[in-house]
């Protein structure tokens, strides 16, 4: 039973963390009380639920347990009376099992509050640290470790964060409509940083963090319904679903890297693959094309290759060309290098690589040595394929990548030194 109890609480703390503290910030306007008192109700959770059994809807539970916890709170607090007032306006006391009261009744305020953590004027890496603090409930040691920084660094940062937005009177409202495309890019862009850190994360020993794709594909997936005429929230959704549908098949059982073309593709995620295809054919339909939309039809031509030799590379390339129209990065042209060289013939991708290489802004980016050294192998150019396999191994902080890295530069070392070309 306690087994059972506890995994019962883990799943309503995925589920639920984000709608409770963002139902509370919206009563209270206290980001920190909301927090505490969402902490309080899991807890009490832990306690009531092995006694009294799990309730039917949990999530009511949870929010009705951390309200009252609120209000008390406030009670506390001669100052705040007014809020008291409102909250329990808004709020009235019910009985923590949650017997009369449906989730559906509960707003969701988790718009509100995603944009409110994305606000422009707070910087991105602390839209990013705030987002999973408040919507994703990771710890601050936990979102320390992700942006590579101490806890103490990061605690700072979250306290200046919600200062900010408390000093400089950020509303908790969803902005305006002829405000909507630019907050609603930076949303986007935060989602999505939050995804790539899962899907490969920057450092560390494993190179995929599966809980943080999970709580962004989730959080994705309520932006899209929530905004159901955003074709960039639902091509974002999208991007993630073909993805992440391929987790079962990135590494091996010792962690280590399985390149996109000797994946085992039995192993993915048909599901997901499936639905992302049919939202991609919603948002197809409206006239905006933006750059989540893009990617998303790169992925899934990637995502519904049968094999890896079906790949339509030449379509891809198109698509990158079109991306580099609407995000002229050069993150974004050494993608379309590679779909050239997919495309072309590796000689072709060697040409693109080495115009971004002579250019210098991605001196640091260790995904620029190794696309050519994988480009130079796939020629049988195995001395200058090693040498460029060192680069990326000195510039790699990922342990599951450096171990990629350092097992293609054990190969070239091999083939150099006897003169073969490898396989």
């Amino acid at each position: 039973m306690t087994d059972n109890v506890s995994a019962a609480v883990a799943v309503a703390f995925t589920e639920e963390w984000g709608k409770v503290v963002a139902t509370l910030i919206g009563m209270t306007g206290d980001w920190d009380l909301a927090e505490e008192c969402a902490q309080d109700a899991f807890a009490q959770a832990l306690r009531a639920w092995p006694r009294d059994g799990v309730p039917r809807r949990p999530g009511a539970w949870l929010t009705t347990v951390a309200r009252n916890r609120a209000l008390d709170g406030l009670r506390r607090h001669a100052s705040e009376a007014a809020k008291l007032q409102q909250a329990a306006l808004l709020s009235p006391q019910q009985d923590p099992g949650g017997a009369d009261m449906d989730p559906e009744d509960i707003p969701d305020e988790r718009l509100r509050l995603i944009f409110t953590c994305c606000h422009p004027a707070l910087r991105l890496e602390a839209r990013v640290a705030l987002t999973l603090r408040t919507l994703a409930g990771l710890t601050t040691a936990e979102i320390a470790r992700a942006f590579l920084t101490t806890e103490p660094t990061m605690a700072k940062r979250l306290v200046r964060a919600k200062q900010k937005i408390r000093n400089a009177g950020i509303p908790y409202r969803v902005p305006p409509a002829h405000l909507l495309p630019e907050r609603t890019s930076g949303v986007l862009g935060v989602l999505y940083l939050l995804f790539n850190e899962g899907y490969t994360a920057t450092a560390g020993t494993r190179l995929v963090r599966h809980e943080l794709c999970a709580e962004a594909i989730r959080l994705a997936r309520a932006l899209a319904g929530l905004m159901p005429d955003e074709p960039e929230a639902t091509a974002l959704l999208v991007l993630m679903l073909f993805q992440h549908s391929r987790r079962a098949s990135r590494v091996n059982s010792a962690g280590d890297v399985i390149t996109l073309e000797e994946q085992d593709r039995s192993l993915w995620d048909q599901g997901e693959i499936g639905e992302g295809v049919a939202l991609l054919e919603q948002a197809v339909r409206r006239e905006r094309r933006g750059p989540y939309l893009v990617q998303a039809a790169i992925a899934q031509c990637h995502a519904t290759a049968r094999t890896a030799a079906d790949t339509n590379w030449a379509l891809i390339s198109g698509l990158y060309e079109l991306l580099a129209e609407l995000i002229p990065s050069d993150v974004v042209m050494l993608n379309w290098a590679v779909a050239v060289g997919m495309d072309k013939g590796p000689a072709a991708g060697i040409q693109r690589v080495d115009a971004l290489a002579a250019a210098g802004r991605l001196d640091d980016y260790y995904l620029l040595p190794a696309t050519r050294a994988d480009l130079l192998r796939r020629l049988g150019r195995a001395n200058e394929a090693a040498q460029s396999y060192r680069q990326a191994l000195d510039l790699a902080v990922n342990e599951a990548e450096r171990r990629y890295l350092a097992g293609r530069l054990a190969e070239m070392t091999a083939a150099g030194g006897n003169g073969s070309t490898p396989g």
